[in-house]
């Protein structure tokens, strides 16, 4: 992952975020709208654990879409990270979520929270 001292202004939005949050997820539109089908399994994935879920829409901002691509030298988007560490996208989502591994990253962060997606 970049360092986030870089002096560039959208990591440092990114890195601000990610520590900022316990769970954050850069995604092509909204938990309620995603606009692309792998943003849209995330959100199912996600939807099975009890976790506020910070999501950030990169269709709003060229600069942040490309951005969050070099932040973590992951080429796509969704982007999930847990505690501050980059996850992955959303094959590595599912597979964790498939394995259990994904709940023990959740609780390994955070209190049990209610979620913040919506059906």
């Amino acid at each position: 992952m970049t360092d986030p001292t870089t002096a560039d202004p959208i990591h440092a939005y990114i890195a601000e975020l990610v520590e900022t949050h316990p769970v954050v997820l850069f995604m092509k539109g909204t938990p309620a709208r995603p606009q692309c089908g792998f943003s849209a399994a995330t959100v199912d994935v996600l939807r099975h654990h009890d976790v506020a879920v910070h999501a950030v829409d990169v269709l709003s901002d060229p600069a942040l879409r490309q951005g969050i691509k070099t932040y973590a030298n992951w080429p796509t988007v969704p982007q999930l990270y847990i505690g501050g560490a980059f996850v992955g996208g959303c094959d590595i989502v599912r597979e964790l979520h498939e394995t259990g591994e994904l709940a023990g990253l959740i609780a390994g962060c955070l209190p049990s929270v209610a979620t913040e997606i919506s059906s």
